[in-house]
Parts: structure tokens; sequence; C-alpha cells
């Protein structure tokens, strides 16, 4: 992003971000997912943590069932459950991974992809409203 600067317009950084995000391999996906906190774990990361916040609310059945999905899911594909988390519900979010536990190893790494593009491409707007 920093050697394609200088951007006339948001929707120039944006359409960079995809681009950019859309030539990485795999591993660098898979670096990307390692550094995002678990889906209701405790975090001092507050970006994280407002993205996540319809775990707040849920019940202590919710998020037991939240962890167990997380180790489920980190068994099957060998990284954390990625999704992006902004304005759904906890259990929207265990309903989702349990559907994704489904898929096959490429597929999901294709749909885990694709969530950490929405997260960035939400972070983005998010700067580039202030």
């Amino acid at each position: 992003m920093i050697e394609r600067r200088s951007f006339g317009s948001r929707d120039a950084v944006c359409n960079a971000a995809d681009e950019i995000w859309k030539s990485l391999d795999p591993s660098d996906w898979l670096e990307a997912f390692a550094h995002h906190p678990r889906i209701g774990e405790q975090t001092n990361n507050s970006v994280a943590a407002r993205e996540q916040s319809g775990v707040k609310s849920a019940d202590a059945d919710i998020r037991t069932q939240l962890a167990q999905i997380n180790r489920d899911y980190e068994q099957r594909f060998g990284y954390i459950y990625i999704v992006c988390a902004t304005g759904k519900s906890a259990e929207e979010m265990l309903a989702t991974a349990r559907n994704r536990l489904n898929n096959d190893p490429a597929t999901e790494l294709a749909v885990a992809a694709e969530e950490q593009r929405k997260i960035t491409q939400l972070r983005l707007a998010k700067l580039l409203e202030d």
C-alpha cells in the first residue's frame, strides 16, 4: 500500500487493498489470520473488541460453545476461525462456524480469506472517515 501512494480517493485506497489482498499467497493470508483474537476471546485490541461486540451480550452457554467451535475449527483447518463479526450476534457467528466446518480445506481457506478482506475494508472505511 505504501508503494502505491498517493491515492486520489477513498475508492482508490479500497480498490488497492482488495487488489493486493487477492494477489497474496495463502501463507500471507494465514499470517494475517494469526494476528486476530479468537471469536469471543478477551482482547486488548479495542478495534477487534468493538467488531466482536455481539459476543458481550451472549449467555455463558453460547460463550462455551464458541470456545469449543474455535477449538474444533483450529483442529480441522490449522488456523483460527475468521469471520467478519461486525453487526453479528454470537449466535450468528456460532452458526456460521458450524456450517463452515463442513467445508473442505481449500474452500474454507478461500472463505476465510474473503472474511479477512471484508474486515480490512471495514477497518479502512473507519480510518478514512476521520
